[in-house]
């Protein structure tokens, strides 16, 4: 049985004069969850923004997509996520990854370790913070970390942690997502440490497979259902048009795909409404896509995709 759609906006940034509207008209445009980034440069802190946005609103779910666990330190992503949780309602929807932008590394001095260590650091950061979720006290020594009888993060209600995001692309990341995440974003692999002219031809349909085996193989390995995994797609170019074909042509050209591909493929929605909400479905029944982001940068369109897709998708 398909898990119903959801659908979200990824906004970095919303205008300061009017964020407060902004965020209210996802939740009541029918969004599921308004997510926030995490990167240096002008872009917002997640952490706070979504707080604020959990603060102005009542049924939209907030969440990270995702954080990198270079850039905190896995007590504070348990602090931080546990309070947000509390804040929202049970709203939170804590999104963390490896990290893979390298110019982040950098520009803020960190160390762009290959990306088997920062794995490792991501699972040991997952035992630590979902063990401040549940335990009064944590103990854990590992590789990367060290943490001594720490405190919980929070008094969290009972079974009222934040749901864990894990994205990723290769098969190691997927594997530790099928173990650990209620929520798994399915995403190019980005080897070069930035988003290339290749990047999206690894959602091609054909990779999508792979993903998928991956992500149900770290699921079995921990005693868990695949099933039970919610499957996220982030989007990058979003075109409701009745004539896509020159559109479609150009990510061709500039992505390495064909154009069938280009048309399938779901980091691209393209094409008339009735064909984006088509090829949805069919990628749902063929995949389990189902939870479904797209950019916020333009509103216009963030207010179109919710007339035409989102309401007829979801019943909202």
């Amino acid at each position: 049985m398909p898990k119903p759609f959801r659908f979200a906006v990824q906004a970095s940034a919303p205008p300061a004069d009017a964020w407060i509207e902004r965020v209210r008209s996802y939740e009541r445009l029918g969004y599921s969850t308004v997510f926030c980034p995490d990167h240096f440069g002008p872009q917002w802190d997640p952490t706070a923004l979504l707080a604020a946005a959990a603060a102005v609103t009542t049924r939209l779910r907030v969440g990270s997509l995702v954080y990198d666990v270079d850039y905190r330190h896995p007590v504070i992503h348990a602090k931080g996520a546990a309070t947000i949780q509390l804040l929202s309602g049970g709203r939170h929807e804590f999104g963390i990854g490896a990290g893979w932008m390298q110019t982040d590394y950098d520009e803020a001095g960190l160390v762009y370790d290959r990306p088997g260590v920062r794995i490792e650091r991501l699972d040991e950061a997952l035992q630590i913070i979902r063990s401040m979720w549940e335990n009064e006290r944590t103990t854990f020594s590992g590789k990367h970390y060290q943490i001594k009888n720490i405190a919980k993060a929070a008094e969290l209600p009972a079974g009222a942690r934040p749901r864990i995001l894990i994205g990723g692309g290769g098969p190691r990341v997927l594997r530790l997502a099928g173990r650990y995440a209620d929520i798994v974003g399915i995403n190019p692999r980005l080897p070069e440490g930035k988003v290339t002219q290749n990047s999206a031809a690894d959602l091609a349909p054909e990779r999508l497979d792979d993903k998928l085996r991956w992500v149900r193989e770290g699921a079995e390995a921990a005693g868990r259902r695949f099933d039970e995994i919610e499957l996220n797609s982030l989007t990058f170019v979003v075109a409701i048009t009745d004539d896509a074909s020159g559109l479609r042509a150009g990510l061709a050209a500039n992505s390495g795909m064909t154009v069938e591909q280009v048309a399938s493929c779901p980091i691209f929605l393209t094409g008339s409404a009735a064909e984006i909400r088509d090829g949805l479905e069919k990628r749902r029944e063929r995949y389990g896509l189902s939870y479904i982001v797209i950019q916020g940068r333009d509103q216009a369109m963030v207010e179109k995709f919710a007339e035409l897709i989102v309401a007829p998708l979801s019943g909202k």
